[in-house]
């Protein structure tokens, strides 16, 4: 005979843990009979009763996913061509006049929200990165045409020099006669701070460093109150890892290293704490939105970042995680709708106010069904 001598069975929840060993014990006693009724188990607590239905599983669903949380990146380039993104499935280089038809669907869909990256040509790059700050560049072209165009539209830029230096790299490069190199902090902040002003000026609603230099939101803070910004937002890139998954954006916008790496100013993939820090600097500097990228390999560092701070944090489903899931999906393993809103529903959970991603319109157009 099974006994439970030694057992507490002062709560009713060790008794139910008893009951539930007795029970098992019957229906494998029976196995095999053709015929056996199972025994009633007495319980209180049934956590399946709050999942038994669409409508009871709406009325306590913790997190949700809408258009409204969702940011689209957008690569924006000279010319009057519209180029399908070989590196990126679904995503396009859009001209300015492209990217205006693009912006109105978007907005139709519930996207509320654009991101905008510049693909340089290279015979308009230089060590300087100088076209970062044309007031005639292709970003400050398209802000204007999308604010004229679509005036509710929050337009948001990428402001760091990986595009449109020569070298690939967010900084300025200072190369030694060893040849060895160094990407300038101090220099590049300086830059930094022409390249904002200058989307501001043609009306951008928020700036985006993305070069992780020190002290760059205090110095953009302070150029663009300066100005007369000072309501032109700042989303920080606070915690930027040194990831393996940007190769299909590098791909898109043409813009990977020409040598070494970037992992003397973005974060190793090893540290969280870091980023804590980083995000204190940030939120002390005048940041109004912090960045954890990329996103769903880093929930946690989202779940600490939001332990730790009260403002917005947006997390950015970089092009790697977008292509893992088109590439499984177009093998035929994954259900493309239901992984993609999966992931970005993770990171939601983990904490994220708002997500960048390259399946945005997709997502807004599956969540209208």
């Amino acid at each position: 005979m099974l006994s439970f001598a030694g057992r507490d069975r002062g709560t009713s929840l060790n008794l139910q843990y008893e009951f539930c060993i007795l029970w098992v014990f019957c229906v494998l006693a029976l196995w095999g009979k053709e015929e056996y009724n199972a025994p009633h188990m007495n319980l209180p607590i049934r956590p399946r009763r709050n999942r038994k239905s669409a409508g009871v599983r709406g009325l306590m669903r913790e997190t949700e996913l809408t258009a409204a949380h969702l940011i689209y990146p957008m690569f924006v380039q000279e010319g009057e061509e519209d180029t399908p993104i070989e590196s990126l499935p679904g995503c396009t280089r859009w001209s300015v006049a492209g990217i205006v038809g693009e912006c109105r669907r978007l907005y139709a869909l519930g996207i509320g929200c654009v991101d905008l990256f510049a693909v340089v040509p290279e015979e308009k790059k230089d060590a300087a990165g100088s076209e970062a700050w044309n007031p005639e560049g292709v970003v400050p072209r398209a802000i204007r045409a999308i604010k004229a165009a679509v005036p509710q539209m929050v337009v948001m830029t990428d402001v760091a020099l990986d595009p449109f230096n020569s070298y690939g790299q967010d900084g300025i490069v200072r190369e030694y006669e060893d040849g060895s190199y160094e990407i300038l902090n101090d220099e590049t902040v300086v830059a930094l701070c022409r390249q904002a002003l200058c989307h501001a000026r043609a009306g951008a609603d928020i700036i985006s460093p993305s070069d992780m230099m020190d002290g760059r939101i205090a110095a953009l803070r302070a150029a663009l109150d300066a100005e007369g910004f000072e309501k032109v937002s700042l989303m920080s890139y606070t915690a930027k890892y040194a990831s393996a998954l940007y190769g299909p954006f590098r791909g898109a916008l043409g813009s990977a290293p020409k040598f070494g790496d970037k992992k003397t100013y973005q974060m190793d993939p090893a540290n969280a704490r870091e980023a804590l820090r980083e995000a204190a600097l940030d939120a002390a500097e005048g940041a109004d939105f912090l960045m954890v990228k990329p996103a769903t390999l880093y929930l946690d560092v989202i779940a600490a970042m939001r332990a730790a701070t009260s403002l917005p944090i947006a997390a950015y489903h970089v092009s790697g995680e977008y292509l893992m899931v088109k590439a499984a999906a177009a093998s035929g393993w994954l259900d493309e709708k239901q992984v993609m809103l999966e992931s970005l529903l993770s990171v939601r959970r983990a904490g994220a106010d708002m997500i960048l991603t390259y399946a945005a319109p997709q997502v807004a157009e599956w969540l209208r069904e």
